[in-house]
């Protein structure tokens, strides 16, 4: 909310810097202090790379596991597309190794503090991994969602040692878990499986649980007050708004999409840039469609609220910049850069970090921080 992000921007027009990405990966970066933090593959490993801030410059680089990449991917996957984690001292990272799940703290430094094998990790369709880990008070939430012997599962952040474990045999799922506090109560949402569920973010327990959207999801649950939001995509499409609580209740539910991206809800209404590429806006609490424009597409990255104005990223490299007005759409700009984009910008101070990717045969991955020239 207190972000001052460039309007505009081009590989020409407000470019503080840009560094090299080794590698292919679809985290978004996060923020540390004055590190730009993220993960990458090459042909020796999985890795998280640490930036400097100010100028692009790599800090420090750490091999997590050497060699070994998952050989089944979907083409939009990558071998490092969760994002890391962080509360502010530790880093949190998971990757999918050897057909398990592994979750590994990192210290400012980069050096490992320790390892911890979540789980087995089982995609009967072969599309790979995807959800990002998750930090609640002392603990770090990892899922895997799988038809035998998927799990929500949550770690002590000062050793790795479990706490508890939740079974999520689902055929395939891809949503990260989040918590949100709603009606005073902190709770644990996900979707997947043709459920929209809740859990005690300190036990596991499943606080309650309502059918809806559909069986494989991608996005991060979004919430009002007392309302949670919920699309999916495959099989089936559904949208769905469901009023938390111990007897939840369904608002209402349309047979539009958003599969891969999460929504967003902001003042009473719910904003979306779907797969296709389709901007939408909806009252929250009836579904009421209020407007619908085609931007273009396709689109993985989820729409970001920052400085007033909605970003959404499409997979061809366009930044659409428009208004969250529910009366009517006004687009803003169309920042295009690169000719790839499947991570979700992150917004910090004046300064946007966006991971790009330029090239076809010759491929290369790019940070870039946009910022308004001083």
């Amino acid at each position: 909310s207190e972000a001052e992000p460039p309007l505009t921007w081009s590989e020409s027009e407000n470019v503080r810097w840009k560094t090299r990405i080794p590698g292919r990966g679809h985290s978004s970066p996060i923020i540390l202090g004055d590190l730009v933090i993220l993960t990458t593959a090459t042909e020796a490993g999985q890795f998280v790379v640490a930036f400097d801030r100010a100028n692009g410059k790599v800090r420090w680089e750490t091999c997590v596991h050497a060699g070994d990449l998952p050989t089944k991917l979907h083409r939009k996957n990558s071998p490092a597309t969760p994002t890391p984690a962080s509360d502010g001292e530790a880093i949190f990272v998971t990757f999918h190794q050897s057909d398990r799940i592994f979750l590994t703290s990192l210290d400012r430094s980069g050096n490992p503090i320790w390892q911890t094998d979540t789980g087995a990790y089982q995609c009967d369709y072969g599309y790979g991994y995807a959800p990002s880990p998750t930090i609640f008070g002392d603990l770090v939430l990892v899922s895997a969602e799988f038809a035998e012997g998927g799990f929500l599962a949550a770690f002590r952040k000062s050793d790795g040692s479990e706490v508890w474990r939740t079974d999520r045999k689902i055929k395939t799922s891809y949503s990260s878990p989040i918590v949100a506090r709603i009606n005073g109560l902190d709770q644990v949402l996900l979707s997947g499986g043709d459920r929209v569920c809740s859990y005690d973010p300190s036990t596991g327990a499943l606080n309650w649980e309502q059918s809806g959207s559909s069986k494989a999801t991608c996005g991060t649950l979004v919430w009002s007050k007392d309302t949670v939001f919920a699309s999916g995509g495959f099989p089936n499409k559904e949208t769905i708004a469901v009023r938390a609580g111990k007897n939840p209740k369904v608002l209402w539910k349309d047979g539009d999409s958003c599969y891969e991206q999460s929504l967003l809800y902001y003042e009473g209404h719910l904003y979306a840039l779907n797969d296709n590429g389709i901007a939408s806006c909806r009252v929250a609490e009836t579904g009421e469609e209020k407007w619908k424009v085609r931007l273009g597409g396709p689109v993985s990255a989820s729409p970001i609220l920052a400085g007033g104005r909605i970003y959404a990223l499409n997979e061809r490299g366009i930044t659409h910049v428009f208004l969250p007005d529910p009366e009517k759409f006004t687009k803003l700009a169309e920042n295009h850069l690169g000719s790839e984009g499947f991570s979700t910008p992150s917004f910090v101070g004046d300064a946007v970090f966006l991971r790009a990717v330029t090239g076809g045969a010759d491929r290369e991955e790019w940070l870039y921080c946009l910022a308004a020239d001083q």
